[in-house]
């Protein structure tokens, strides 16, 4: 286990409402930090795509709950947002610009191209049938 200097956790329900609150629990833990407002802002997005992402792919109208990891070590802070939904049957394809799995939802399809543009680094990892993590690395300052 890496040695971080802080970590937090938060495990909520996979409703839109909640959105608002992984924004606002990420912009606290970068506080420390001193983040420029752009880096703020670019981070704060980028969490709040994965949480739409699990929200609305993940679980759809069945629901469930979202976990949202945040770790710092120095300068970078890592940011996993897990779900135990549907799963997604081809990562790559789902990371194109533009792909959407709801079309009927006007999705924009933008999610993972916002992730990826917003942090230095994006993994996604997912299983059907089990659900998706996104791990995202910022380097801040």
């Amino acid at each position: 286990m890496e040695n971080f200097d802080n970590e937090m956790r938060l495990i909520f329900q996979a409703k839109s409402c909640n959105e608002a609150l992984a924004r606002m629990t990420v912009a606290a833990f970068l506080t420390p930090l001193n983040p420029t407002l752009e880096e703020l802002a670019d981070t704060k997005t980028a969490v709040s795509e994965a949480v739409t992402n699990a929200i609305i792919h993940g679980y759809g109208e069945e629901g469930g709950t979202v976990e949202l990891w945040c770790a710092r070590k120095d300068k970078e802070v890592f940011f996993y947002v897990k779900d135990t939904g549907c799963g997604i049957p081809d990562i790559a394809a789902a990371m194109e610009p533009m792909y959407t799995s709801k079309p009927e939802l006007e999705r924009s399809g933008m999610g993972f191209s916002f992730m990826e543009v917003f942090t230095d680094e994006l993994v996604v990892e997912s299983a059907v049938g089990e659900g998706t993590i996104v791990k995202m690395k910022k380097i801040i300052g």
